[in-house]
């Protein structure tokens, strides 16, 4: 398995806990800013349509008792994003009309930091 470039953290994994309890296996993709700003968008797993050929795999969030939750990202906007390590977490507020934490309160947000040389490395094919 490749190297993953996402992260969770805590608070987010409570949340995530949550919205699986009422929707099943998730998904999120990290939207490129039209509608919804550039806010992680979180789905029931399926719901929204990824292809290898469009979209970029960015790694699984890890979540004690639930499925692995991918995270992906259209390709041509990780072309801005590929050198970045990304943790998904959640802010008071109100989140995308289509992202399922939009009626809890919360939102999801991205993190973000530069990979380290040996995290980019370990990335390239």
């Amino acid at each position: 398995m490749r190297p993953s470039q996402v992260a969770v953290t805590s608070q987010a994994a409570e949340l995530l806990r949550q919205l699986g309890g009422e929707h099943g296996p998730l998904m999120f993709h990290q939207s490129g800013g039209c509608c919804d700003g550039s806010a992680p968008m979180c789905y029931p797993a399926g719901e929204l349509h990824v292809s290898q050929e469009t979209d970029r795999l960015l790694g699984e969030l890890v979540v004690e008792g639930m499925d692995p939750i991918p995270v992906w990202m259209a390709k041509d906007q990780y072309a801005y994003w590929s050198h970045t390590h990304l943790t998904i977490d959640v802010v008071p507020g109100r989140g995308s009309g289509f992202s399922l934490e939009s009626p809890t309160g919360l939102r999801f947000l991205t993190r973000s930091r530069l990979l380290t040389d040996e995290e980019a490395e370990a990335l390239t094919p």
